[in-house]
């Protein structure tokens, strides 16, 4: 939005331009908050990393990525689920707990929203339907592709092989999309 016609073309993933609200910054907020509310956090100044980093990490990473058909298939039983939780929260976790809050933290001001009728560029917006950080049912990237004057919406349909908020990871699922589109995008130079 700064700098609108730097660039011939665009493509966000997993995205939707709107100010950080709802399940998105709550679960940010509740990371935050559970990092800063550690005794072990001491103000920023521990000796040994607070377990509430990786807890809250894994935590959100559940809630918000994964895709519900996915997970189900992953973990179909308590115990299932209880292996899966069990693995995660055993795994090695070698982020620093002011790098985590930082990293959540910072997003706290976004909002793409008042710059995009500015954006020249041409633009490809992905999204997956099974999205749980940005949730397709609100309705906000086809209110805002129509403030673009070049952009087009492309919207990976939920499965038990797609995975929410991570889809968009995986080329697979885009990368036909994109090749197309490129190919179509006008160059400037």
């Amino acid at each position: 939005m700064k700098y609108p016609g730097a660039m011939d073309a665009l493509v966000p993933m997993a995205c939707q331009p709107t100010e950080m609200s709802s399940r998105n910054w709550m679960m940010r907020r509740l990371i935050v908050d559970s990092i800063v509310n550690d005794p072990d956090y001491n103000g920023g100044n521990y000796t040994k990393q607070p377990r509430s980093a990786q807890v809250a990490s894994v935590f959100f990473g559940l809630a918000t990525n994964g895709g519900d058909l996915a997970l189900y298939k992953a973990a179909p039983t308590r115990a299932q689920a209880d292996a899966l939780l069990d693995a995660r929260l055993k795994a090695p976790f070698p982020a620093d707990a002011n790098d985590v809050l930082y990293q959540w933290a910072s997003s706290g001001d976004y909002n793409a929203s008042p710059g995009l009728d500015r954006v020249q560029a041409a633009v490809l917006a992905i999204n997956a339907a099974d999205d749980e950080r940005n949730p397709p049912a609100t309705g906000i990237m086809e209110r805002e592709m129509k403030r673009l004057k070049n952009g087009k919406y492309v919207l990976i349909p939920a499965s038990d092989l797609t995975a929410g908020h991570g889809t968009t990871g995986n080329a697979k699922w885009w990368k036909g999309e994109f090749g197309n589109w490129l190919a179509s995008v006008p160059r400037k130079m």
